[in-house]
């Protein structure tokens, strides 16, 4: 039985290359919507996109962010965005790959981002995703925290925020918390 199932895919794979072409590879729904999606990218100047894995494996990929403003003026901070193959039905997993002080990305790199738990819906896209990642970075929000001891120190002593988010980023220690430099 297992020869009959093995015989079968040979005879498909002698198929396709019988015109002396690679058999092609069907794409999910979720690959045709991404390639949609960072096709019609438009990120801002600060952000880039780039894929480790080369451009044959579009559901990997990471977003470089280098916020031109705020707290994090001239840091570069990297994010890696795994795509389902049921997405838009599902948001990718996005996760910070630079260990940053930040009140709303946890130091394993979790990420407090609405739309990117409860608040997704399928009609939101990649481009969506980047520019609220951006935003973490121009505005910080104290209220929905992942690091409680950044939000509270934001919250409470903005200037000791903005001091220890120069320190982390310059590549040293915040409390018992070493920082690998950013900038």
């Amino acid at each position: 039985m297992i020869k009959l199932f093995k015989v079968k895919e040979k005879q498909r794979e002698n198929a396709g290359n019988a015109d002396g072409k690679a058999p092609v590879k069907k794409q999910s729904a979720g690959e045709l919507r991404l390639h949609r999606d960072i096709s019609e990218l438009n990120l801002p100047k600060t952000c880039s996109i780039s894929f480790p894995n080369g451009k044959d494996d579009l559901m990997n990929f990471e977003v470089t962010i280098r916020p031109d403003e705020g707290y994090y003026l001239g840091g570069t901070f990297v994010f890696s965005f795994q795509v389902s193959p049921v997405y838009p039905h599902e948001p990718p997993k996005v996760k910070c790959k630079t260990k940053v002080y930040h009140p709303n990305i946890d130091l394993e790199g979790n990420v407090c981002l609405n739309i990117l738990r409860e608040d997704w819906k399928p009609v939101l896209n990649i481009n969506t995703i980047i520019y609220g990642l951006f935003h973490l970075f121009t505005q910080p929000n104290h209220e929905d925290p992942l690091n409680h001891d950044a939000a509270a120190v934001l919250r409470d002593n903005p200037k000791l925020f903005e001091s220890n988010v120069r320190r982390a980023m310059a590549g040293g220690y915040v409390g018992q918390t070493l920082f690998t430099r950013c900038m």
